[in-house]
């Protein structure tokens, strides 16, 4: 195929002309043209670079491109490819969007990093995960831990809300952003950083990336124990986005006992592997209700949404991953856990007696005595041939 075709600086100029639907800068400018070619019989072959594998947007791509250069007089033809930006077109396309400046660190992505960062993961919504988050966020500063919390909910970000936070801003000083304190507890949410608690955030790809990037580099934590990020259901951005920039982060999966939140917790559980990271264990939430019967005035168990669902992925995600996946802890069903969260003061904090706060305790202490080993942990050492 002639480099030069008469055609070519055409074809250029209609790709130009299509942006990138959610950066809204034209495709050419941010390196997503890979190729452009024009044969002697007037047919283009172009490849354009998604900037993220499974982009919603690939199909808004694909349609701007084929209409603009069917704008160009002379082409019979095209062949029209989509592909995927490596790594690094990914690290220069977010260079230059920033101006030629370097992203700034994030300190828990260091090999000598001592926060455990543990990121709160479930397979679909509506297990309770964001009340576990702060509930035990809340047990890990009843121990004596410094800990963080995170907001990783881009669009779901209910962490204000149970934190009685929903009027909070945080504090600039010069390049960083101060968490806001809460009970002991440092907390960050999007849903601070927004003009308005109505605001409808409507991200995704580099600018999602970008804003996960910015919580974690820009916020100034201090020297934190824990840092705990609650992150939305399923195996979205968020969750492709954090394994890279996280490497030696642990997922706690959160389901419940039906067996339709099971089968979608392993698919969380499995994303997490996917990213390198370790799944450190099971969260069974809503396990039972504890009602006192009317005849016999004792405490009786109800499985209101069935039995089983934590030993279920724990047993599926153990053979899947290779090593052990524990059911960590079972929480009972507790209605002032719900109404903790609404009122904006964790359960824990308030009536550390509940079964619920005694099972989150529990857990919390374990993780805050446990020892940590180095399997699996990414060292940033290299070996010289």
């Amino acid at each position: 195929m002639p480099a030069d075709h008469p055609l070519l600086p055409a074809v250029h100029e209609a790709l130009a002309t299509v942006n990138d639907p959610e950066i809204h800068k034209p495709i050419t400018e941010l390196g997503m043209v890979d190729s452009v070619e024009v044969d002697d019989n007037g047919v283009a072959s172009v490849t354009v670079l998604l900037t993220i594998a499974g982009c919603p947007l690939s199909n808004t791509i694909e349609h701007d491109v084929r209409s603009a250069l069917q704008r160009v007089e002379g082409l019979t033809g095209l062949e029209l490819e989509i592909g995927v930006m490596t790594d690094e077109q990914r690290a220069e396309m977010k260079k230059k969007l920033r101006g030629g400046v370097a992203e700034r660190e994030i300190p828990f992505a260091r090999p000598d990093n001592l926060t455990q960062v543990l990121l709160i993961a479930s397979g679909k919504g509506g297990v309770g995960k964001s009340s576990v988050t702060v509930n035990l966020a809340m047990a890990l500063a009843e121990q004596g831990k410094s800990v963080g919390v995170l907001d990783a909910d881009i669009y779901g970000h209910s962490i204000p809300q149970m934190l009685g936070l929903m009027d909070a801003s945080p504090t600039a000083v010069d390049d960083m952003i101060m968490p806001v304190p809460a009970m002991g507890l440092k907390v960050i949410s999007m849903g601070m950083l927004k003009s308005s608690r109505d605001q409808v955030i409507a991200w995704r790809g580099p600018i999602l990336d970008k804003a996960l990037h910015q919580l974690l580099s820009d916020v100034y934590w201090g020297d934190l124990d824990f840092l705990l990020l609650d992150l939305p259901p399923g195996t979205g951005d968020v969750a492709m986005s954090l394994g890279s920039k996280l490497p030696n982060a642990e997922v706690i999966v959160v389901t419940t006992p039906q067996q339709a939140a099971a089968e979608v917790a392993e698919r969380a559980g499995t994303m997490a592997s996917m990213m390198d990271q370790r799944v450190l264990g099971i969260v069974e939430n809503m396990s039972y209700l504890e009602v006192e019967c009317p005849h016999c005035h004792t405490e009786h168990k109800v499985d209101v949404f069935g039995v089983g669902g934590g030993d279920e992925v724990s047993d599926a995600l153990t053979m899947r991953l290779g090593y052990d996946v524990p059911v960590l802890a079972q929480v009972p069903l507790d209605p002032m856990l719900r109404a903790g969260g609404d009122d904006g003061v964790p359960l824990v904090a308030v009536q550390p007696q509940r079964p619920a706060s005694v099972a989150l305790a529990g857990l919390a202490e374990r993780l805050a005595t446990r020892r940590r080993g180095l399997a699996g942990r990414k060292l940033g050492l290299h070996v010289n041939a």
